[in-house]
């Protein structure tokens, strides 16, 4: 039987496994798309920093599978709980695209503190201390980020 807490954690975790399929899916378009005087090192960039968030998939998936949840079974389940705005434009400024991820993983980070406090919740630890790792490779990456916008 599943607790309010233990329901609350799984829809956490779910809801951020569809940011990081929406931010894994846009840093690798923009990889794609990038272009301008900095484009070898953007394309490097997005592309390391797309491999990193597509690693943490697996990872989210398996803890919502360890609490007894169903994960994410299609695009259309992780829209409809994303919270990472979709960009379909292929134009868009080297610049922009830049500022753009790096709010997307604020944005990210923020979910991944839902995390914590959700784990926290149920006394889930083991999901409690992966996050802050998550946390740290996320902050990395906006650091970054920023840090070309400077």
């Amino acid at each position: 039987m599943t607790t309010n807490a233990q329901a609350a954690l799984i829809d956490s975790l779910n809801g951020l496994l569809a940011d990081t399929f929406a931010l894994y899916i846009k840093t690798k378009n923009f990889h794609w798309h990038v272009r301008g005087r900095q484009f070898h090192d953007l394309h490097l960039l997005f592309d390391t920093q797309a491999t990193e968030i597509f690693a943490l998939t697996d990872l989210i998936a398996e803890r919502v599978r360890k609490q007894g949840g169903t994960t994410l079974t299609s695009p259309s389940a992780i829209a409809a709980k994303t919270q990472i705005k979709a960009q379909d434009d292929t134009g868009l400024d080297a610049m922009a695209m830049v500022k753009e991820l790096a709010e997307d993983n604020d944005t990210y980070i923020a979910k991944i503190r839902e995390v914590k406090a959700a784990a926290e919740e149920f006394g889930d630890n083991a999901t409690s201390g992966i996050a802050d790792d998550w946390t740290d490779q996320a902050e990395q990456r906006a650091w970054f980020l920023r840090e070309i916008l400077a």
